[in-house]
């Protein structure tokens, strides 16, 4: 008996030890996003410039009866989240959030509960109405101003999560195609100012692809633009895609990505990744194209950018209104990185 259990034993060493060697350093990892074409974040990220869960003290304060800003370092983040110090450490002036007109009534930013986990604080934009803007146009916008940037950024990545609530699935049924619900903006240079030349933006939003009930997309398009005497613009499209593979999540967080890379048609990069909660991260975008004028001979970087926007037609804000409801999203978890 003593000697079988003595190989019994023997036997059981050596099946562990086999075991242990499966699960050593030399045995290769399967990596989950093989052949799905994925980018690790970490080779394009850089160095951290900022971020934000926007939980307390963190709040949204006016600056005057027409814009309002955040405020406040956030106590759950142990650097690089102080709003505050944005200006004079990052920013040559304040951040603060556009809206171009309208009141209260009509639009706010603001942070409110999460409207899936109330425990949790989030930035809430919300617009009931359209209203007419500086220049006479009839728009709608919330926009967060990270302008006057400190030596210009040719390569920077941004993390958000972001939370479409039901009002959206009835975008699904409206009307008429969606080419304009600009949820980040990327100026490069400037498009209103007179003394700045090669004027360029790079708009990323959410649209509906055809008149007809559907899903909704993720869109992206680039344009020159011309600043004419009298202040109006010329917008000329270089390139345009869209992600129509994969629907807008609804209902659900999601965390949105992307790399920017300032370049010519050959160098220039905006790569996207989006992720459901729960689910697998997605590739929206992977385009090479020109990311700055195209008549640019020497980019020097962005210095404006629109990280987290909601900006619309008056059409679009008064189809939600026929049927009682206001556009709303929600933003938690900002990360800003650059090379």
């Amino acid at each position: 008996m003593r000697s079988f259990s003595l190989c019994f034993i023997y036997a059981v060493l050596m099946f562990s030890m086999d075991g242990c060697k499966k699960h050593s350093s030399k045995t290769p990892v399967i990596d989950p996003s093989a052949g799905s074409g994925l980018i690790d974040p970490a080779t394009l990220k850089g160095s951290l410039v900022f971020q934000s869960n926007f939980e307390p003290p963190c709040a949204v304060v006016p600056i005057n009866a027409t814009t309002d800003r955040i405020t406040g370092k956030d106590a759950l983040l142990g650097s690089s989240n102080d709003w505050d110090a944005l200006e004079g450490n990052v920013l040559g002036t304040r951040p603060y959030f556009n809206y171009n007109g309208g009141d209260l009534s009509k639009r706010f930013a603001k942070i409110s509960a999460d409207p899936v986990n109330s425990s949790n604080k989030v930035l809430h934009y919300g617009i009931n109405d359209s209203w007419t803007e500086t220049g006479g146009d009839v728009k709608a916008r919330v926009q967060y101003e990270f302008y006057d940037i400190k030596g210009g950024y040719k390569e920077y990545y941004q993390s958000v999560r972001i939370f479409l609530p039901d009002e959206f699935s009835l975008l699904r049924k409206y009307p008429n195609t969606i080419k304009w619900l600009t949820i980040v903006e990327i100026w490069n240079n400037i498009t209103w100012s007179q003394t700045v030349p090669n004027r360029y933006r790079l708009t990323l939003g959410i649209g509906k692809l055809i008149p007809t009930e559907d899903d909704l997309h993720f869109i992206l398009d680039a344009q020159d633009c011309l600043l004419n005497p009298d202040g109006s613009q010329v917008y000329t499209t270089l390139w345009s895609e869209s992600g129509a593979k994969t629907a807008v999540p609804i209902g659900k967080w999601f965390t949105m990505e992307y790399y920017f890379k300032e370049g010519d048609a050959k160098n220039g990069r905006f790569y996207m990744t989006i992720q459901a909660d729960g689910g697998t991260k997605e590739i929206i975008f992977n385009v090479t194209n020109v990311t700055h004028n195209s008549k640019d001979t020497a980019p020097d970087g962005v210095t404006h950018f629109n990280p987290m926007k909601m900006y619309t037609s008056k059409e679009l804000i008064a189809y939600l209104k026929q049927q009682g409801k206001s556009l709303n999203m929600y933003w938690d978890d900002f990360k800003l990185w650059k090379k």
